[in-house]
């Protein structure tokens, strides 16, 4: 008896689109990637015996996917649901999770844990822990959050992010903050180092050696940095650092001055001095707004890095670690890039107080 003569396979160019698309998979449903190779090569009027060779597959298992798709087109190539364990727990129980973890809080804490909702619900702790990881509820968790009430909140943000987005000709700017009160803290006992399992560790016990202010200027351009240190942190000071800033940019340069509201950038010497050098601009920053100033992702970068996990007898010591990292950052400095623009900000937060007025806070 001759063998049955294989079905042709003609292929629209949808069907061959997706087919190529799912065949040059690598790592990911790599049944469906064969069976897609298989229908290809059949569409190109390859016999099931040449499908096989090519493809080190079987002629019978050529000719089921051929046959299946003659049959089905591209559904038949995916896999059928497969029967598996009914479900044991119901809609109105995970919609009972949700609204109690939403809505309610335990008698003796002040929200939910997987444990003590599974025993108010009658499920168990994972089945819990299941449906929170679904819904993405996180009741142990809490972030901080806090609205400016500046007036002048929408003008502010646009004249910091246009000089971000868009910095004036022959000028630079710069974002400048004080970190004040870092402390010099010597640990009780020495750090011990890191070994392969085991983190470097340190006792959380300290002795105070005193505190230091760091005065930063952040070029939004080059990414350098001028930075000052001092004992305290009142006008006097920063008028010292308007002075040290005066020196270093060259004077044919406009500089313009992004700064948050602190009452020392306004006191009558600081006005005195600005009047005095017209090429000094400010730009002060809303209230409660210090994520608009740029500088305080570099101070950022500081405690991460060095401030930290340092141990520090002396502020003198102290002082001589910050210059040190302030020296080897200006020796390749990262500036950070802004990408918002001020219309995205602002769509931002209104969509965010929409949100918590619909949640009835």
């Amino acid at each position: 008896m001759p063998s049955p003569r294989a079905v042709e396979l003609l292929l629209s160019d949808e069907e061959r689109e997706q087919l190529q698309a799912w065949a040059r998979r690598r790592k990911s449903a790599q049944a469906l990637a064969q069976r897609s190779r298989i229908v290809l090569a059949a569409a190109e009027g390859l016999k099931n015996t040449e499908i096989g060779e090519r493809l080190g597959i079987t002629r019978g298992m050529a000719a089921k996917w051929r046959a299946r798709f003659a049959e089905e087109r591209l559904d038949g190539l995916l896999d059928e649901p497969r029967s598996g364990r009914p479900r044991t727990i119901t809609d109105a129980q995970v919609e009972e999770v949700i609204v109690r973890t939403l809505e309610t809080t335990p008698r003796d804490a002040t929200h939910w844990s997987t444990r003590s909702l599974a025993a108010q619900v009658g499920l168990s702790q994972s089945a819990v822990s299941r449906i929170w990881r679904a819904f993405g509820l996180q009741p142990h968790r809490q972030e901080t959050w806090k609205l400016s009430r500046d007036p002048q909140f929408v003008a502010k943000v646009r004249d910091v992010v246009g000089l971000y987005l868009d910095p004036p000709e022959r000028a630079v700017v710069l974002c400048v903050d004080v970190k004040s009160q870092i402390q010099a803290l010597e640990r009780t006992a020495p750090i011990l180092p890191m070994l392969p399992g085991t983190p470097a560790r340190a006792t959380h016990d300290y002795k105070r050696a005193g505190t230091s202010s760091l005065y930063a200027a952040l070029d939004i351009a080059s990414g350098k940095v001028i930075g000052s240190l001092h004992a305290r942190h009142r006008a006097i000071e920063f008028k010292k650092f308007l002075q040290r800033l005066d020196s270093e940019v060259p004077a044919e340069l406009e500089v313009h001055l992004i700064l948050d509201n602190a009452s020392t950038h306004k006191t009558p010497a600081i006005r005195n001095w600005l009047a005095a050098h017209p090429r000094f601009v400010l730009h002060f920053t809303p209230t409660s707004s210090s994520w608009l100033n740029l500088v305080e992702r570099w101070f950022s970068e500081l405690t991460t890095k060095q401030l930290r996990r340092g141990s520090h007898r002396s502020v003198r010591q102290l002082n001589a670690d910050i210059r040190a990292w302030i020296d080897t950052w200006n020796d390749n400095p990262r500036p950070f890039v802004w990408t918002k623009t001020a219309d995205d900000i602002l769509e931002s937060i209104a969509r965010y107080c929409t949100r918590i007025n619909d949640s009835g806070h």
